[in-house]
């Protein structure tokens, strides 16, 4: 939790946010990542000041359990003073205890945003799905909130300006913004209409721009012509020393020595692999999106 203190800004950890992407599509598949194409809803996770502070957290908590699909687990949360923003005790349930900072018995209205980091925790614990690292566990996390329905919480808790600036979770705000864009473009949903935060709305748009040049990598028809000239250019040379630096797609001869070229599926990032023989219509065996291609 940043507080008062510098927030990170850009894509760090863009790497690892596409590779949680994936694990969700390969842990969860394709029809049950479906089944989260409706966000949590404001009024759900509403928290006001003259709402009890324990019974609000329960109700608000809750929810969260109901979203996420965990009828069995129940959440008990109290309040102390740590330096995070929130910790879950991971057991064998179905009682979990979550610990919230001091700091959102004045901040109610980010509860919602702590709890939703820490029952994804929950969630992914009975999936049995984690990343090596507390770093990159994390960004699974966060990841896995945002994609499934209850990140939009998380980025609009960021809040910045001149002399004061609040930032929950791991990712930047344009990698929460990334991955809430990644959402939108499956699921057809806007979620800019619930942020209240200006700056949580500014990394969406950010986060938008960096989802869509996903679509527009060769050899997707999409590209734009100075990607497509490289394209050309590399598929060429592509009997050279090892693949180019810089660019998403590796050639590779087939067993028969006709060349193939893989890149990553712009929706779930695994690896695909096509012909290179002009127009070629592609789909993800993981994620069932149907890729137009010009090898």
């Amino acid at each position: 939790m940043a507080n008062d203190g510098p927030v990170e800004h850009g894509y760090p950890h863009l790497e690892t946010v596409r590779a949680a992407i994936t694990a969700l599509y390969r842990r969860l598949s394709y029809d049950t990542i479906q089944t989260f194409a409706t966000s949590v809803a404001p009024v759900d996770v509403a928290f006001c000041d003259t709402d009890d502070l324990y019974l609000g957290a329960q109700r608000v908590a809750r929810e969260l359990v109901r979203h996420y699909r965990l009828p069995d687990a129940r959440m008990v949360v109290g309040f102390r003073e740590m330096t995070h923003a929130a910790n879950v005790e991971l057991t064998a349930g179905p009682e979990y205890f979550i610990e919230l900072n001091d700091r959102f018995r004045t901040h109610r209205r980010d509860i919602g945003a702590a709890l939703a980091h820490e029952v994804m925790h929950v969630y992914l614990h009975r999936l049995d799905l984690s990343f090596p690292g507390m770093r990159d566990n994390e960004i699974l996390t966060d990841t896995a909130t945002t994609y499934l329905g209850a990140g939009w919480l998380l980025l609009d808790a960021f809040r910045e300006d001149a002399v004061s600036s609040q930032k929950l979770g791991y990712l930047t705000p344009e990698e929460f913004g990334y991955v809430l864009a990644k959402r939108a473009l499956v699921f057809g949903e806007d979620p800019s209409v619930w942020f209240t935060s200006p700056q949580a709305y500014s990394a969406y748009v950010k986060g938008m721009a960096r989802a869509r040049e996903d679509e527009q990598q060769p050899p997707l028809t999409a590209a734009g012509w100075a990607g497509r000239r490289r394209y050309a250019r590399d598929r060429r040379h592509a009997d050279g020393p090892g693949p180019q630096p810089g660019v998403p797609y590796t050639f590779t001869p087939d067993v028969g020595g006709r060349l193939r070229v893989s890149f990553p599926c712009p929706t779930c990032h695994q690896r695909i692999r096509v012909p290179v023989r002009g127009r070629v219509r592609a789909r993800c065996a993981l994620c069932r999106t149907v890729l137009e291609c010009d090898t």
